[in-house]
């Protein structure tokens, strides 16, 4: 599951188990790219008509395109989306970010860890834990929310700047972080 680029723009997709490729075009769109993945084959990702406004969506097993906006916001971009089917991302426009939340119930929560300046929610397991990175007067961190709504800030010891990606359903974090000569590393954060 990705993107990849040709001479007629970005199209999503989807590698199978037996080697196939299947292209991910929403209907109409100039650009459609995936970015997350649950069990049952359900993918989410981001599309536009027009290249400046970003739409999210969700492919389902049948076939179908299910296409949404965060209510108010200029764009919409998901990342994530769990076996039960919460989905989560980032929404905003004119330089704000906002992390958030589409529970099955169609409802949106927005995540943003106290203090944050700009927020990017993009991995979510079975338990609904969800991770991201989130700006702040002194940088950025990655971030742990948990199903009680609170947050953990995750900084990599001795980093510039931490950036959380993924969390699997043992609670185990994947990330990038920096470091003061300008080099990224990535990193595997285990809960004790």
């Amino acid at each position: 599951m990705g993107f990849y680029a040709d001479g007629g723009g970005y199209h999503g997709f989807l590698l199978d188990v037996d080697g196939s490729y299947t292209t991910l075009d929403v209907p109409g769109a100039t650009v459609t790219q995936a970015y997350g993945i649950n069990d049952a084959g359900q993918i989410v990702g981001q599309f536009t008509y027009d290249g400046d406004t970003y739409h999210g969506f969700l492919f389902d097993i049948d076939g179908s395109y299910t296409t949404f906006d965060v209510p108010d916001a200029i764009n919409t971009w998901p990342n994530g989306i769990n076996n039960s089917g919460q989905i989560v991302g980032t929404y905003g426009g004119a330089g704000l970010r906002h992390g958030f939340l589409l529970d099955v119930d169609g409802s949106y929560t927005t995540i943003d860890p106290p203090g944050s300046t700009l927020t990017f929610a993009t991995g979510i397991n079975n338990a609904g834990q969800i991770v991201g990175t989130y700006d702040y007067a002194r940088g950025q961190h990655g971030f742990l929310r948990d199903v009680d709504g609170s947050y953990t800030t995750i900084d990599v010891p001795g980093a510039t700047s931490s950036f959380a990606s993924g969390i699997n359903n043992a609670g185990q974090i994947v990330g990038v972080y920096g470091d003061d000569g300008g080099s990224s590393h990535g990193f595997v954060a285990t809960p004790k």
